[in-house]
């Protein structure tokens, strides 16, 4: 058994200050779009997913993974946006335990509605808070961190680009 490597003083300092930005940053984001546009984050983000696929449609299972979500939480998050009428889901012709979710027309409107004060958000709490270099140094940390956990980096938090499209 190999010996435990501590974390530094400065290690744990960095550590807890990592901890607390992201924590505070996903709360401020989801406090925002419950209050704004009435949805939780992790709908925004699977409304988002959907937005970006082929025929705005996704294999539950592939969309699961994309959102980095178990099977069943998925499933109960789409059984609400149902209930909403921002998706729609359907059988699978080929395999009888698949389903796809699709993103209704409706759906889409509340992703549009939605994505402007969200986006507003992102750059207040985020972007606007660091320099250019900061920012690529923020994307190589990040990538660095995703391969660290067998993320592939291009399976990334959905966010929007400056034409107003989710991306």
């Amino acid at each position: 058994m190999s010996e435990i490597r501590w974390l530094s003083e400065r290690e744990q300092d960095i550590w807890r200050s990592f901890l607390s930005a992201t924590l505070g940053l996903t709360d401020a984001l989801a406090r925002q779009l419950q209050r704004d546009a009435g949805m939780p984050h992790a709908y925004y983000e699977i409304l988002v997913a959907l937005s970006e696929a082929p025929d705005r449609t996704m294999r539950m299972s592939e969309l699961a993974g994309v959102r980095n979500s178990s099977r069943s939480r998925l499933s109960h998050a789409v059984a609400r946006l149902e209930e909403a009428g921002w998706v729609r889901r359907r059988d699978c012709p080929t395999d009888k335990r698949g389903s796809f979710a699709m993103l209704t027309d409706r759906g889409y409107a509340a992703l549009e509605a939605a994505a402007p004060g969200h986006v507003t958000e992102v750059r207040a709490r985020l972007f606007d808070q660091l320099t250019p270099e900061q920012v690529e140094q923020l994307g190589e940390i990040s990538r660095a961190i995703q391969r660290g956990l067998g993320t592939p980096p291009e399976v990334t938090c959905p966010s929007l680009t400056a034409e107003g499209r989710a991306s």
